[in-house]
C-alpha cells in the first residue's frame, strides 16, 4: 500500500456509502489521471461477507441518512456496527473514528413495539484521536493505514538512535557502514541461497532489502524471526554503479516496543475525555 501510493496511485478509505465488498475503481477525480482504488467491506477485519452484500442492497435502494439509518435498514447489530466503525468506515455518516465508534455502541437494538419511534437526546461530541492512535487503531482493524507511515511519526525516535532512512541509504557509496529499521513486510529463505535469509524492510522513505547470513541468524534468531520493527547494523552494498543496493546484516535489533509508543509520540491520550 505505502509503495503504491508512493508510486501515485490514489487510494480511497473503506466507506458504508461507497464501498463492496470487493476493492473497486473509482473516477479518475479531478486530482488524478488515473481511476482510484477504493477499499472494500471486505478489508473491515470480522465482517462477513453476507453482511456486507446486504449492507449494500440496502444502499443500493437508497443512500443512508446517518449511523442509525444504516443499522436500521440493514439490521446490523451492534458487534458489526462497532467492526465497521472501528475501520473508520463510518466516517461518511459519523465524523471521526471515537465518534464513530461511540455513535455504533449507543445504537442498541429497540422492542418490535418501539423500533420506529422517534428518540430524542443531546448530542454528545467526542474530540478526534490523534494520528499515532488512528494509525494503531487502522492496522488493528484493517492491516493497513492511509495516514502517514508509522515511521514518520517514530522518526524523532529514530533519529535519536542515529537510525537512517531508506531515501538515506539510496545513494551511499559501497562498504559504507550504515544502521537503519523498519516494518518488517517480508522474509525468505530461498533453498538455492544455502541458509541466507532475506528480509525487506518498509519506512515511509522507501523499501530496504537487508541479506542475513548463516551466523548472524543463528546468534540472533528471536530478534531475527520475531521482531516487527527491526533495526540493522551492517555493511551497505552496491553492485557496481547500478541501482542494486542491499544491506549486509552484522546486528539486529528488535525495536517492536516503539510502534506502543505511536499514540504518545503523537501527542495524544487514548482517554475519551
Amino acid at each position: 500500500m505505502q509503495d503504491a501510493k508512493r508510486h501515485g496511485v490514489e487510494v480511497l478509505p473503506t466507506d458504508v456509502l461507497s464501498s463492496n465488498w470487493d476493492c473497486t475503481l473509482e473516477g479518475p477525480s479531478s486530482s488524478h489521471s488515473h481511476p482510484a482504488v477504493r477499499l472494500g467491506l471486505r478489508m473491515v477485519a470480522g465482517l462477513q461477507r453476507a453482511t456486507a452484500e446486504r449492507l449494500v442492497a440496502a444502499r443500493e435502494l437508497a443512500p443512508f441518512d446517518d449511523a442509525e439509518d444504516l443499522a436500521r435498514r440493514t439490521e446490523l447489530d451492534e458487534s458489526e456496527m462497532r467492526r465497521l466503525a472501528g475501520a473508520d468506515a463510518l466516517a461518511s455518516l459519523a465524523g471521526h473514528r471515537r465518534q464513530q465508534v461511540w455513535e455504533a455502541s449507543a445504537l442498541k437494538a429497540a422492542p418490535e413495539l418501539l423500533r420506529h419511534a422517534p428518540v430524542s437526546e443531546d448530542f454528545l461530541e467526542l474530540p478526534p484521536a490523534p494520528e499515532g492512535e488512528e494509525v494503531v487503531f487502522d492496522y488493528a482493524s484493517t492491516g493497513l493505514t492511509l495516514r502517514r507511515h508509522p515511521l514518520a511519526l517514530l522518526r524523532p525516535l529514530l533519529r535519536k538512535r542515529q537510525l537512517q532512512s531508506a531515501q538515506e541509504l539510496r545513494n551511499l557509496p559501497n562498504g559504507r557502514w550504515v544502521r537503519c529499521c523498519g516494518i518488517v513486510t517480508m522474509r525468505q529463505r530461498p533453498g538455492t541461497a544455502k541458509g541466507v535469509i532475506f528480509v525487506s524492510l518498509e519506512d515511509e522513505t522507501g523499501s530496504i532489502q537487508v541479506v542475513v547470513w548463516n551466523k548472524v541468524s543463528e546468534r540472533q534468531r528471536n530478534e531475527l524471526l520475531r521482531s516487527k520493527l527491526l533495526a540493522v547494523h551492517g555493511r551497505w552494498q552496491r553492485e557496481g554503479e547500478g541501482e542494486v543496493c542491499s544491506l549486509v546484516a552484522s546486528r539486529l535489533e528488535d525495536l517492536t516496543p516503539l510502534l506502543g509508543r505511536l499514540a504518545e509520540v503523537s501527542g495524544g491520550s487514548r482517554d475519551f475525555h
